[in-house]
């Protein structure tokens, strides 16, 4: 088994959970680039045998978490690229549902986020996601439903309003 080629080959799972974090294609990047540097620096504390995504992931998360308080302490707000990325472009609809929905997930406190960009985005399974946020199955699951309620609640607004 080869650590470094399994990390590669986790990649697009590992940017596609960074981006449901960050909502910013360049801050997801920078984010895996930080997990990837800290998971093989760190190399040795991972124990074969055991799953190395909920390791990785767990790595992003808490990187996350270091980046955001980072940005707390200097006060600094970055807006999503995306939001100019559909001018001019038939599709722009699809694009802004997908903002919308983005910016829902945005409005979640972080521990909803967390269990939806783990459970929704990355479709990884509940034992796992909990596995990986270091917390109680029950735990994991009352989150969801609470973050799944407050995302039909967001987007219903936003459906009323744009009516």
């Amino acid at each position: 088994m080869n650590l470094d080629t399994d990390i590669a080959e986790l990649l697009p799972r590992m940017r596609r959970f960074a981006r449901a974090l960050t909502y910013h294609r360049e801050d997801a990047d920078d984010l895996v680039q930080v997990a990837v540097e800290r998971a093989l620096v760190r190399q040795a504390q991972w124990e074969p045998g055991t799953r190395l995504d909920s390791w990785i992931f767990r790595i992003i998360k808490n990187a996350w978490v270091d980046e955001v308080r980072s940005r707390m302490r200097r006060e600094r707000v970055f807006a999503p690229a995306e939001e100019g990325e559909t001018v001019g472009d038939d599709s722009a609809a699809k694009h802004q549902q997908r903002l919308a929905i983005q910016k829902a997930i945005g409005m979640l406190s972080e521990d909803h986020r967390l269990v939806v960009a783990l459970v929704l985005v990355d479709g990884m399974p509940y034992k796992e996601a909990a596995e990986v946020l270091e917390i109680p199955m029950g735990t994991l699951t009352s989150r969801l439903a609470r973050a799944r309620e407050a995302l039909q609640e967001l987007l219903s607004d936003r459906a009323k309003v744009t009516k």
